[in-house]
């Protein structure tokens, strides 16, 4: 155990001497303990965005958090300056987040995926949990806790996401503005930071680092562990669709259903743009949309869509907790639409979508997509913002805009938020730009467009933030932060001095050893 202990290290020394030289000798894979260490992989530089390719010299696929601990032990012990690190999850970001030019690639996925559900006693007290491992996905935390009776609270529309990935950003989808994102309910995390630190953390127990890595954008630790709220589960879902012609109308009703946390469990809205949208949009929904609206009657559609939980005890309840909701709405008469579905059908239904783009080659094509958190003052005028500089008649792709509660959001994260009111819309501009319909000039061209709309909503007439962020200098991110830059800066002095982590945001220089960090400031 020891000899094999000693090994690794040396092992890990030569790893770090192979990227620093200037003759890379990492030609095949090298023995790393139990874990293997790659030249590169096919997935270590690229991502979902597909607009950013940045090959690291080395890709680490980690067996135990041991592995990845000693790798981080090392750089932050060691003289060499230009090694960095990225952990990749299912490597679902935008612009390249997950990825380490010339650097080491974690493949978290070849963490054991070990999933453990804790039920509560059954008199009540206590709470329903998971231990998880970071690199698992949320769709195998679903599978497993749902065998309990149990699932999380909060979700992410697609679930092949990893566990760590979106803690380290935020997690957001229809159960938000009731729960909170991802990162509002998680108990306890085990986290290696950037001087190699192993570290279990809690609200009450290392608490800094705990709120430091959620929403930290991956700056400060790689998330190994995470204690995941868990709720009971419902066996079904009623899920619907109204759709509306006037904006207006279309937030003041969603707004109207955000005040119902008590019958609403879901809620999300949606511009469709054309009947191409529409028609997408409806792969996973399996109700037949006779009589749709006519995109020749207006020129632009809405959507709300909610849902509520049924757990098949009185059916009566679920229909008159929708007759409480449907009878307050003013959607577009007779454009309402309802299915019922099973309870893991409906938190998969963007499996249906990918699975129908996969089919006809529309999958792994580049996504130069735009998030954006727009308080409520400002959403009239960031809806018209897009509106100005995009041609919807020839958009592919989801436009989602729905509220959430400020409320709901811890501030002691590094998650940032407007800073204004409590009610905010996140707007998601999901824009894919297949290469045959598409060239790289076009992509280019959206890339820009999405820069200019992000200068344009950062001001203080819209006072947007971006979600997901990509910025293009040290200037920005200081911006983006705004009054909690400070803090982000020494949070990182604190857990990754050097800047070895997350180098694929652009956020932080990698620094020498015993070097400063006040040029951060």
């Amino acid at each position: 155990m020891e000899f094999a202990f000693i090994f690794t290290k040396i092992n890990i020394l030569i790893i770090i001497l192979a990227i620093c030289t200037p003759c890379k000798f990492i030609q095949s894979p090298m023995d790393f303990g139990s874990s293997s260490l790659l030249q590169t992989t096919n997935t270590s530089s690229i991502d979902f965005g597909r607009i950013i390719f940045s090959p690291p010299s080395a890709v680490l696929r980690p067996q135990s958090t041991d592995d990845i601990s000693l790798l981080l032990t090392f750089l932050s012990a060691s003289s060499f300056s230009k090694v960095t690190v990225a952990a990749r999850g299912a490597g679902h970001s935008i612009h390249a987040q997950s990825q380490a030019l010339d650097g080491i690639v974690i493949e978290m996925d070849s963490l054991p995926s070990d999933i453990h559900i804790h039920k509560k006693l059954d008199d009540g007290h206590g709470f329903s949990y998971a231990d998880v491992s970071g690199g698992a996905l949320w769709v195998e935390l679903l599978e497993e806790s749902l065998k309990f009776g149990l699932a999380p609270r909060s979700w992410t529309d697609y679930l092949y996401l990893s566990i760590g990935g979106t803690l380290s950003n935020g997690g957001i989808s229809g159960q938000t503005f009731k729960y909170g994102p991802q990162i509002s309910n998680v108990l306890e995390l085990d986290v290696v930071t950037g001087k190699g630190d192993l570290i279990t953390c809690s609200p009450t127990k290392s608490s800094e680092l705990f709120f430091a890595v959620l929403g930290g954008l991956g700056q400060f630790g790689i998330i190994t562990r995470a204690r995941i709220l868990l709720q009971d589960a419902p066996e079904k879902v009623k899920w619907f669709r109204a759709f509306y012609d006037d904006f207006d109308i279309f937030i003041k009703d969603q707004e109207l259903l955000v005040s119902m946390p008590d019958l609403v469990d879901y809620l999300e809205g949606f511009v469709v743009p054309n009947e191409e949208s529409l028609l997408s949009s409806s792969i996973a929904f399996p109700a037949p949309l006779h009589s749709v609206p006519s995109f020749h009657l207006s020129n632009v559609y809405y959507c709300i869509e909610f849902a509520v939980h049924d757990f098949q005890v009185e059916p009566s309840v679920v229909e008159q907790t929708v007759e409480k909701i449907t009878t307050q709405m003013s959607y577009l008469q007779p454009y309402i639409y309802s299915v019922e579905v099973s309870y893991f059908d409906f938190l998969n239904r963007v499996r249906m979508e990918e699975m129908s783009l996969r089919a006809r080659g529309l999958w792994e094509v580049p996504h130069p997509w735009l998030n954006m958190f727009v308080p409520k003052f400002g959403i009239k005028k960031f809806k018209d913002l897009l509106m100005d500089n995009m041609s919807l008649n020839q958009f592919k792709g989801p436009i989602l805009i729905y509220p959430i509660l400020k409320n709901k959001w811890d501030t002691n994260t590094s998650a940032v938020l407007p800073d204004t009111e409590d009610l905010i819309y996140i707007v998601g501009v999901l824009q894919s730009a297949a290469p045959a319909s598409c060239s790289a000039e076009c992509l280019a061209g959206i890339v820009r467009r999405n820069r200019r709309i992000v200068g344009a909503a950062s001001a203080e007439r819209i006072g947007a933030k971006q979600y997901l962020a990509q910025q293009p200098s040290l200037l920005h991110w200081r911006s983006h932060f705004g009054g909690e830059w400070n803090r982000f800066v020494a949070r990182k002095a604190r857990f990754d001095p050097l800047a070895i982590l997350g180098p694929g945001q652009g956020i932080f220089p990698r620094v020498r050893l015993h070097g400063a960090v006040s040029t951060w400031q």
